[in-house]
């Protein structure tokens, strides 16, 4: 295997952490940023690509929070699209694969369907538009890209949606869960072994990473709850509006990600995401080893 230079940018967030950490037990030496570089200064980007050449930039910097994007649009684009530009441009300049990290919120989610990584994207938050302009950045910006949309993220730790449901369930609180938002639950750390496996292919291009199989959030939640040995009582079954004040209005509906480019390369297998939720519980739960 091939010892390679990896610069995670954004190493401190949610997918930074758990991408750290499974890269680090490779052989590769690994260059982990976070708001030490701020992504959104073109020359301090360059500066960090000049000076280290990695073989492979990671773009992990993001502003995630729905709310938030909506709140402040231009902090929004100016992370999550002109960071995405920078550090497109510095790979360019320096001959790395792009990794851009991206979301199932680049689609509407309006329709029933598979959606595979050759159909029209239309977001519908701050959020997604964003993200879809970083892909488009990363895109234009150099040839040697690999963008990676998934959906439903969970394993990184307290603010993640597992720990949500048991923390309600264990403290005796109501939890809402949508039975009409329906998507596939990624567990991130088989997103974190599929990025291992692509950079070290010759593979370029958009590639879906989601677990197998669809869920509501309502199931989901439920399904989170039984493998936790948890009563499933603090459950209250809500239906999702597009008129609706609440965050979620602002995810798309319906997203089931079709694998396809993964498939046809043959790069990586993704779980089915019950058997990943089960291994992820079980991990948490102490009763088997990560």
């Amino acid at each position: 295997m091939i010892n390679r230079k990896i610069w995670i940018a954004g190493s401190s967030g949610n997918i930074g952490r758990i991408l750290e950490k499974t890269l680090s037990n490779k052989s590769d030496k690994i260059f982990s940023t976070d708001l030490e570089l701020d992504v959104t200064n073109t020359e301090e980007v360059t500066r960090f690509a000049v000076i280290n050449r990695p073989d492979v930039i990671i773009n992990c910097a993001c502003i995630s929070d729905i709310e938030e994007c909506e709140r402040d649009r231009v902090k929004a684009y100016k992370v999550n699209s002109l960071g995405a530009r920078n550090l497109s441009s510095a790979s360019r300049q320096t001959g790395a694969t792009m990794v851009q990290l991206s979301t199932d919120d680049v689609f509407a989610g309006n329709e029933k369907g598979a959606l595979n990584e050759f159909d029209k994207t239309e977001p519908i938050s701050v959020y997604g538009k964003s993200k879809l302009a970083g892909e488009v950045f990363a895109k234009e910006l150099t040839p040697k890209h690999i963008i990676i949309r998934s959906s439903w993220i969970y394993g990184y730790g307290e603010g993640d949606f597992v720990s949500q449901v048991v923390n309600a369930a264990k403290e005796g609180r109501p939890f809402e869960a949508a039975v009409n938002q329906m998507s596939s639950p990624t567990s991130v750390f088989a997103l974190a072994e599929f990025i291992n496996k692509v950079i070290r292919s010759d593979e370029y291009g958009v590639f879906h990473a989601s677990c197998t199989g669809l869920c509501s959030r309502f199931d989901y939640a439920k399904r989170i709850l039984e493998l936790s040995g948890l009563s499933t009582d603090i459950l209250k079954p809500v239906l999702y509006s597009d008129e609706s004040e609440n965050t979620d209005s602002m995810r798309p509906r319906y997203t089931d990600l079709e694998n396809l480019m993964m498939e046809m390369t043959g790069i990586y297998e993704m779980p089915d995401w019950e058997t990943a939720l089960e291994r992820h519980i079980l991990e948490r739960s102490g009763l088997i080893g990560k």
